[in-house]
């Protein structure tokens, strides 16, 4: 079951670099990222829970180095239908 993992940030370069990091850390893959306005960037991954985990924990990290970590979250079970009502693209998870 897929899992979802977010990290919101200020700031464009710790997103990149929050990013980075995620996929670099866990096989989760990335299906969003975007700019909500007044500085605030959300990066959103998905995968399975243990990946997810350990990919927020590092994108977490690195987002505070690189500048201001606003907030961190994981969603274990998602419920059915929710990916469509905010946004992510998780059609090629579907397709493998």
């Amino acid at each position: 079951m897929q899992s979802w993992g977010f990290i919101e940030v200020v700031g464009y370069i710790p997103a990149v670099a929050a990013a980075d990091s995620m996929v670099k850390a866990a096989d989760v893959k990335l299906v969003g990222c975007e700019v909500i306005g007044g500085g605030y960037v959300t990066v959103a991954v998905a995968g399975e829970i243990g990946a997810i985990r350990t990919a927020v924990d590092a994108g977490a990290a690195a987002a505070k180095q690189a500048g201001q970590l606003h907030c961190a979250h994981v969603i274990a079970r998602p419920a059915e239908g929710a990916a469509k009502v905010i946004g992510l693209d998780l059609s090629a998870d579907e397709k493998e």
